[in-house]
């Protein structure tokens, strides 16, 4: 092997040989692909080989159909058969409320341009004849999807990389990988040491293994998937569309004339927790006959000739799992040129190909030409190195796959690991609590709902996961005061000679402000996107707080840490477990503030955006004024010893005001109303501050800032898209997320946020369209469940309250 390579590929199956073809596609041709075995030898070879395109996420969809654009051509591109069949797709409604999923389905398919529609269950027979439609509610029918054989296509991949320069070298074990200044350095191998820019663990089931060597954390847990295959059925088609009736928990599709029949079952089993062997290369695992007992009762009673088809053997194969059932992609924060493809949850044949050209996007220009959030790898804190709490998600994950997933619906599994200080009193108050990376978080407080008459009522699927405490705690922010526990936000301290200089030049607002100050930016990629969405606060000439999402914390650190000046002038630390937060906002918030504290907070002594430490419960509080639901208030950032002290503080001077316990639910109707964005929603890599209405953020005039460049183009040549508040004629019809936007039937964006505003009674909805059809009392259309509902492009901020302006 040649002893200095650009790009190493570790892990020969279908992901990797996806990724040498794109780069090898793309320029980048000095390429080697390494597999212990032979290739397809891992997971490839015993995969089932649906494809199916339209998945719950932006991003995954565009993946999935990127990879249904290159199967069309690949045999005729390389000259080899990947054996891909576009016979369509059916997925059945055994129930009513599947049926309602489906109908959503539709229209999140209509954002996509897909030619999705809901069939009848006669219909859907007429395309299965083999089916039972006993049962059956209706289907929705995609007819761009199919099946692909695995080793077939992975073979095709490479041939086309090969083609183009790429090497493959099968037999060959990666032994260790040395980093040198943070960045890899070479691939210790069985047959030799390479030298490489870039290595790309697409590892599959061996991946954690592999990013252990150079210190990566990968959440990965090998989960046991079978499914059967059989012999020739009488009546089966070749041009059988795949089918999956996920109430049954169970898919099918035809193969040599007979069906390949799986699932996932409710009692999933997990595989090589102590170490996978090292020669499980093209084996399998022992047929699980009772596992997939409830799986075959199931299948026969949709397919009934399944009873009597003669099995030709029921293939048993691990399969990487990752805890939310996302792909792990991207570079390694702390490993510059370490790129990670691996966690495919059984779903990599269909994204192949679209994982292959974003990661080549990725490793050739900097950044992929997606908002891969929900993929990337930064989403996974420190606390996934427990391996069992990262098991019991994987777990649910996988053996919940099938089942409706209802807005705001919350884990069980692995739940009870991060607890703020206040956790006891927010329990005692019946807190109904949810969970993001790991912590406990308040949604809403039962108790709230007590006796409150409301003004209106979710319902349907809005309904599932809803309280009447929401409303009540909206309205007691609103006119009284909301006290919120919100030590789960992410706080990441910059500091050093250099901070300063590094702020102004990752962010786009101006940072050389007197210290005491607050300022909300972004942090931009070089095309303008937005890759960060925070509050900078400056506690002293050269140190600086950020705050930042729950979830975000890992990803805006690794951002940030990645564009640190090489002098050492600047240090950077994760401080959120230091820190317990507390948010106190409301009309009298100042008025409960004040009992609380001898220290002034008049509008004089304590102005908007600025911060201070104050004394509150015999404890040093930073206090700063800011808030995220659009009313007077303080966020007060406390050491974890003394969070319950601050919070009983308040709670007793609040008690003569109206002062409420509140949740993130209640949170985000208040925000909605205010026109508050949410980063991964209204605010992405793909959308600049100029399309999301943050121009107010953006300071041109402050000097070089990384996508500066890319606004002023951006400006000069004017924007085609803008991001809209809409009000929805019908308050009962509430858009969740990704609800098509019509303008005379014609789809023109889809939603990014949705919710009620308790306060103007009129049901909301966030999205990008047309800049033409952004102005003001424009009239649009937006599509729930299938009904379309007129809404107005309406003048932001819905709700704004006497006093509290933003100045920046």
């Amino acid at each position: 092997m040649a002893d200095h390579v650009r790009v190493v590929i570790i892990g020969g199956g279908v992901a990797g040989c996806s990724i040498a073809y794109h780069l090898a596609q793309m320029g980048w041709r000095d390429v080697v692909v390494l597999d212990k075995g032979e290739l397809t030898s891992g997971s490839t070879f015993h995969s089932a080989g649906l494809v199916g395109q339209l998945r719950s996420s932006v991003a995954l969809t565009r993946i999935n159909m990127a990879s249904v654009e290159l199967y069309d051509r690949l045999r005729e591109e390389t000259g080899r058969d990947p054996g891909w069949r576009k016979v369509g797709s059916l997925r059945l409604a055994s129930s009513k409320e599947r049926l309602q999923e489906l109908k959503r389905q539709a229209g999140w398919a209509r954002t996509f341009g897909f030619p999705l529609s809901v069939i009848t269950a006669r219909e859907a027979a007429d395309l299965f004849p083999l089916m039972s439609v006993e049962g059956l509610e209706g289907a929705a029918y995609l007819p761009t999807d199919g099946h692909i054989d695995p080793s077939g296509l992975a073979y095709a991949l490479a041939e086309g990389a090969r083609q183009r320069g790429a090497k493959f070298r099968t037999g060959v074990s990666v032994q260790a990988i040395t980093v040198k200044k943070g960045r890899v350095s070479a691939v210790v191998t069985s047959h030799g040491t390479i030298q490489p820019e870039v290595v790309v663990n697409a590892a599959g089931i061996w991946a954690a293994e592999i990013g252990l060597m150079v210190g990566v954390l990968l959440p990965i847990i090998p989960m046991a998937h079978q499914f059967l295959t059989t012999r020739p059925i009488e009546g089966v088609r070749r041009d059988f569309p795949t089918m999956r009736d996920p109430d049954r928990l169970v898919y099918f599709r035809e193969e040599v004339g007979g069906l390949v029949m799986g699932g996932f079952e409710r009692e999933p089993a997990s595989w090589g927790l102590d170490g996978i062997p090292p020669d499980f290369t093209h084996r399998l695992l022992s047929p699980d006959w009772e596992r997939f007992g409830p799986l075959m009762e199931n299948a026969i009673s949709r397919v009934p000739a399944i009873a009597k088809a003669e099995v030709i053997r029921l293939i048993n194969g691990p399969e990487a799992y990752t805890p939310d059932g996302e792909f792990i992609l991207g570079e390694a924060p702390a490993v510059r040129g370490f790129f990670v493809a691996a966690g495919f949850c059984a779903h990599g044949i269909a994204g192949a190909g679209g994982v292959g050209k974003v990661m080549a996007e990725w490793i050739v220009g900097g950044r992929p030409s997606l908002d891969l959030w929900l993929m990337d790898l930064r989403r996974f804190g420190l606390h996934y190195a427990d391996r069992n709490y990262t098991r019991s998600q994987v777990v649910e994950t996988y053996a919940t796959y099938y089942d409706i997933h209802y807005p705001f619906e919350e884990r069980r599994a692995g739940r009870g690991l991060r607890l703020s200080p206040i956790y006891p009193r927010l329990e005692a108050l019946g807190c109904a609590f949810g969970e993001k990376a790991g912590w406990e978080r308040p949604n809403w407080f039962d108790i709230n709902a007590n006796g409150f008459k409301p003004t209106w009522e979710a319902g349907g699927w809005q309904r599932r996961h809803w309280s009447l405490a929401i409303e009540a705690e909206h309205r007691a922010t609103r006119e009284w005061a909301g006290l919120f526990d919100e030590t789960s936000f992410s706080k990441l301290e910059v500091s050093g000679p250099g901070a300063l200089a590094l702020l102004q030049r990752i962010t786009d607002n101006e940072m050389d402000k007197p210290v005491g100050s607050v300022t909300y930016t972004q942090m931009l990629n070089e095309g303008g996107g937005v890759e960060c969405d925070l509050t900078v606060t400056r506690l002293a000439p050269d140190r600086f707080l950020l705050i930042t999402g729950t979830a975000f914390g890992p990803h805006d650190l690794a951002w940030i840490r990645s564009h640190l000046p090489s002098d050492g002038s600047v240090s950077t630390e994760d401080a959120t477990d230091r820190y317990a937060t507390i948010g106190l906002w409301g009309p009298r918030a100042r008025a409960i503030l004040a009992l609380a504290t001898r220290d002034d907070v008049s509008n004089e002594g304590f102005p908007y955006l600025t911060a201070r430490r104050i004394a509150v419960g015999g404890a040093t509080v930073l206090a700063l004024r800011v808030t995220y639901v659009g009313e007077l208030g303080w966020e007060m950032y406390v050491p974890m010893d003394q969070g319950l002290r601050v919070w009983d503080a308040l709670w007793e001077a609040g008690r003569k005001f109206g002062l409420a316990a509140a949740g993130y639910r209640a949170i985000d109707s208040l925000r909605l109303e205010k026109g508050y964005r949410y980063w991964s929603a209204e605010v992405t890599p793909e959308y600049t501050p100029w399309e999301a209405g943050l121009g107010f953020c953006v300071k041109l005039d402050k000097g070089e800032f990384i996508g500066r460049q890319a606004l002023i183009a951006q400006r000069e040549g004017g924007l085609e898209r803008r991001l809209v508040c809409l009000t929805l004629a019908d308050p009962v019809a509430v858009a969740l997320v990704g609800e098509p936007i019509l303008h005379q039937d014609r789809t023109v964006g889809r939603v990014t946020s949705g919710g009620y505003g308790y306060t103007i009674g009129k049901s909301i909805a966030y999205g990008y369209v047309p800049a033409p059809l952004a102005a003001v009392g424009t009239v649009l259309a937006v599509e729930v469940f299938g009904e379309v509902i007129p809404a107005l492009v309406s003048r932001e901020p819905l709700y704004d309250p006497k006093g509290e302006k933003i100045k920046v």
